[in-house]
């Protein structure tokens, strides 16, 4: 569905306030009883309803007024060039009460030590030397899909969440995740609490016994039990010191002034990259694969490639830029779903975006995902198609128009990260299995913190067909084979 263009019918801007300036357009005020329902059961839909005010437009939703910009000059102005006034917004403000003051949701000073705490974590160097780790996990997951060909389907959603997060222990935090079978149910709780808190624009007193309430204080205590058992874990191996997030927030937080505050705040930043360190790359690999089953043609290049760049090997971090095609395939994934499909902000002072008053205080919304479906950057912006990423075809659009990581200062630390792991992962399921969807499952997109596949992804497995190569050497991944 194209969300926005000149052929839209565009609404009449609101009357401007005393001084002449502007107010951008947007729905009556009696239509907020269908916005609150929108909000609450398909928050998609309401970017799309917003986009067809034009690329500026101004919802007002009980006690909030949302401003909804849809413009790569915007973007620009409210992620980059005027950052500074602009703090995290709706839905990641509600957050906080479940993952804390991590690097997510904190700001200012305590947000700039958190970045630089941990930025080499994520240097080039580094990550490089985690592709053998990456490949290993990445093989075991296509062990674990093989034992299911011709049998029953798997959940695809649940097998990249496992995936994710034995990547994320083991690059980042040196330790073995799949000893905590409860994360993932736990952020289920984390995140319909935010949305709850979000769509009933309401923050609940953590005492009402509510059902939602109770399984939210629960969650947030075996996320405070998981993080405590890690850190523990690495204070016991006396004589050991690494570069990992742990072994670096432990070194940090010492240095504060209050060991409580110290604590906490390991808590919150180990919680934070939990979320955010697997969820976004599982929701895309979910995507990928869902779409690739709808596209028969993309699925053979991708087998053709890694065919011809792995052989029967695992691949290595050279490898990433012959695996081009597969790159191109991941770019356009997070094009047409993007995992983190909101950017929302909140106005410090007074300000003008393309042309229109934003007053301090004010929710300012920038969404990738309909930015990514604008038809004034993007031809056919609903179709899947791999090829408008390749590096040899002049892109023609603002740089604002793709968005994926974010932008500006808080653009994604772990994107370098992501992206190879996105990479080996296909490659590798794409030279060895072919995975189909479950005839009449519909596949729908689930807006929360990230955009996830809604009830999981029922696929069966498959050979690759008569091409199948050998079952791959995993001592044979050796640094420039």
């Amino acid at each position: 569905m194209t969300l926005t263009g000149p052929q839209a019918q565009r609404a009449p801007e609101r009357p401007s306030p005393p001084g002449g300036r502007r107010v951008p357009p947007g729905p009556p005020p009696w239509a907020a009883p269908s916005l609150f329902k929108k909000l609450a059961t398909d928050r998609i839909a309401l970017m799309s309803l917003a986009a067809t005010y034009g690329d500026a437009a101004r919802l007002s939703i009980g006690p909030k007024t949302l401003y909804f910009f849809n413009h790569p000059e915007h973007a620009k102005h409210v992620l980059a060039d005027n950052s500074g006034n602009y703090h995290k917004g709706v839905g990641l403000v509600q957050a906080r009460r479940a993952i804390g003051d991590g690097l997510l949701t904190s700001e200012g000073d305590l947000w700039r030590k958190q970045r630089r705490m941990i930025q080499p974590v994520f240097q080039n160097k580094r990550i490089s030397q985690q592709a053998g780790v990456i490949a290993k996990e990445a093989a075991n997951l296509v062990d674990r899909l093989r034992s299911h060909a011709g049998g029953e389907p798997v959940d695809v959603v649940q097998e990249m969440t496992s995936l994710s997060l034995g990547v994320l222990g083991r690059t980042l935090l040196d330790a073995d995740l799949g000893a905590f079978s409860s994360i993932g149910h736990s952020f289920e709780a984390v995140q319909d609490q935010a949305m709850f808190e979000l769509v009933t624009l309401s923050k609940v007193p953590m005492w009402v016994p509510l059902p939602k309430q109770m399984r939210f204080r629960r969650a947030r205590k075996e996320l405070q039990r998981i993080v405590d058992h890690l850190v523990a874990d690495r204070l016991a191996r006396t004589g050991e010191s690494g570069d990992d997030v742990v072994s670096r927030l432990i070194g940090s937080t010492q240095q504060e002034a209050d060991p409580r505050v110290g604590r906490q705040r390991m808590r919150d930043e180990l919680v934070t990259l939990l979320l955010a360190g697997h969820e976004t790359t599982a929701s895309t690999l979910s995507w990928t694969f869902h779409l690739i089953d709808g596209h028969p043609e993309v699925r053979e290049r991708l087998h053709a490639e890694a065919v011809e760049v792995l052989g029967d090997r695992l691949p290595v971090y050279e490898d990433l830029h012959r695996l081009r095609y597969t790159a191109m395939v991941v770019e356009e994934v997070m094009r047409l779903y993007p995992p983190v499909w909101m950017l929302p902000r909140e106005a410090q002072g007074d300000d003008e975006v393309g042309g229109y008053h934003v007053p301090a205080g004010s929710d300012v919304l920038i969404s990738p995902y309909t930015l990514h479906r604008h038809p004034a950057f993007w031809d056919a912006p609903d179709r899947f198609d791999p090829d408008r990423f390749d590096p040899d075809r002049p892109a023609n659009r603002p740089r604002y128009a793709y968005i994926p990581f974010g932008a500006g200062p808080r653009f994604c630390v772990g994107n370098h990260l992501g992206m190879m792991e996105a990479t080996f992962v296909i490659a590798m399921v794409a030279r060895e299995l072919r995975l189909a969807k479950v005839p009449g499952h519909k596949v729908v997109a689930e807006p929360m913190l990230s955009l996830r596949v809604r009830g999981g992804l029922p696929m069966t497995v498959q050979s690759a067909g008569d091409t199948r190569v050998p079952r791959p050497r995993v001592g044979s991944a050796t640094r420039g084979t």
